[in-house]
């Protein structure tokens, strides 16, 4: 089965996380690490780069780029723009950063390296990305338009089916 992403690059999901329109199918017949990705993906989808967060912090948040990127684990999860990026592959693969693939404090890792005034060289080649249909996606979606359905349906959930699914969206903004 084929992969795809869903609202930024970087996580990738089997493309059947997707009915016939292009809409994430029912939370309810996802497996729960796919569910929990998607969660923390509609969340994060419309945030700015963290780089630029850290930059420019609130005040200036006019100031930051879109988010395309993912990278990290549901909860220490990295988000960046085009421009930042090559400091986060930077960071993982020449500085260390290695180091806590697959851990949830890589977000904090990298922050504080980030912080620490460290950047990658000037012309350093990030990642070549190819897209398909560059044009699918709006430049600044909502979390609607990035994340087909699904705000949707977490509206229509109760309580009870929140609990049957085991999803807990305290720390989500939906």
């Amino acid at each position: 089965m084929a992969k795809v992403n869903i609202g930024l690059r970087g996580w990738r999901f089997d493309e059947g996380v997707l009915n016939e329109e292009g809409r994430i199918r029912p939370l309810s017949g996802l497996e729960p690490e796919v569910r929990q990705r998607l969660l923390v993906l509609a969340d994060r989808v419309v945030d700015p780069c963290d780089a630029c967060w850290l930059e420019y912090g609130d005040g200036q948040i006019e100031e930051c780029n879109v988010a395309e990127v993912i990278y990290g684990e549901p909860g220490g999860e990295v988000i960046l723009c085009s421009v930042h990026e090559p400091d986060f592959l930077y960071w993982f693969r020449e500085a260390g950063g290695d180091e806590y693939a697959g851990d949830l404090e890589l977000q904090e890792a990298f922050h504080q390296w980030f912080l620490d005034g460290n950047r990658a060289p000037d012309g350093y080649e990030g990642l070549e990305h190819v897209d398909e249909d560059p044009t699918a996606l709006p430049e600044a979606p909502t979390r609607a338009d990035a994340v087909p359905s699904l705000e949707e349906e977490l509206q229509e959930l109760d309580d009870e089916e929140q609990a049957a699914m085991d999803l807990d969206f305290s720390d989500l903004d939906v």
